[in-house]
């Protein structure tokens, strides 16, 4: 029996990828929702805002991909918290209610962009967000922690990095935290087909990039990531064929320069 996957932001740059990959895959039925229908792919039109919409949307769901967002980081208030907190909290409430055994969020590296940019971090290291945007995925992330703990679903988040949804990262910072959408794809794919015993788990979302922040070896024992791509490589190729590679790297990771 195929799993059932509620995945929303389907339209989005990475939610479309994953939404498409996903749907080639095979052992998945996919429900792919957005704020807009899509009737070319079949993405329905859902609000998230919407606690009866979320109930019947969830109902007999195995996992859900969460990668809805409203992009607004001056209205803290009014998008950043009442929305995208507020909806993901009513989100957690629909899949609890329908015994959704796990949530995979998409997060960012931005949770933790305020570490320097010569520092490792690992994914249990205290938050360190650097912009409200950052901010709510720690609060979403918590969320997670709150229910997971509590017994009610497995929480996974995904600190996202750098998505382009092309070929190649495109500057030497971009470098750092690139994924590419094969990687990005598996990585979505080991969080679903994951053991049930993890019941949290934040994690940091890049290829095999030589030249990264984050130490993301230990993901292929505890949930099977194999990245196949490094961005330090293509980097490399794409200067060697003339290409221009933006010099961007900032003294902290998530690209301030304070």
């Amino acid at each position: 029996m195929k799993r059932k996957l509620l995945l929303t932001g389907a339209a989005g740059v990475i939610g479309n990828a994953i939404y498409n990959n996903l749907k080639q895959d095979g052992r998945y039925d996919v429900i792919g929702v957005d704020i807009k229908a899509d009737e070319d792919q079949g993405i329905l039109e859902a609000d998230v805002a919407d606690e009866k919409q979320l109930a019947d949307l969830t109902k007999g769901v195995d996992t859900i991909l969460h990668f809805a967002w409203i992009k607004d980081e001056d209205d803290f208030l009014g998008k950043v918290l009442n929305g995208n907190v507020s909806n993901a909290y009513k989100l957690f409430e629909a899949a609890v209610g329908n015994g959704v055994r796990r949530l995979v969020f998409a997060s960012s590296n931005h949770a933790t962009g305020f570490y320097k940019t010569e520092q490792k971090v690992d994914p249990d290291d205290p938050y360190r967000p650097d912009s409200f945007y950052g901010l709510s995925k720690c609060y979403i992330e918590l969320l997670g922690r709150l229910y997971a703990d509590q017994g009610k679903i497995s929480s996974f988040n995904i600190r996202i990095g750098n998505f382009p949804g092309d070929d190649r990262p495109h500057s030497e910072r971009a470098g750092k935290i690139w994924i590419s959408e094969r990687d990005m794809t598996q990585l979505v794919t080991c969080c679903i087909e994951a053991n049930d015993q993890l019941r949290y788990v934040n994690l940091y979302g890049t290829s095999a990039n030589s030249d990264s922040y984050y130490n993301i070896d230990y993901l292929q024992d505890l949930i099977g990531y194999k990245p196949q791509d490094d961005a330090t490589e293509l980097l490399e190729k794409a200067k060697e064929a003339g290409a221009r590679v933006k010099q961007d790297e900032t003294q902290f990771q998530g690209g301030q320069k304070k």
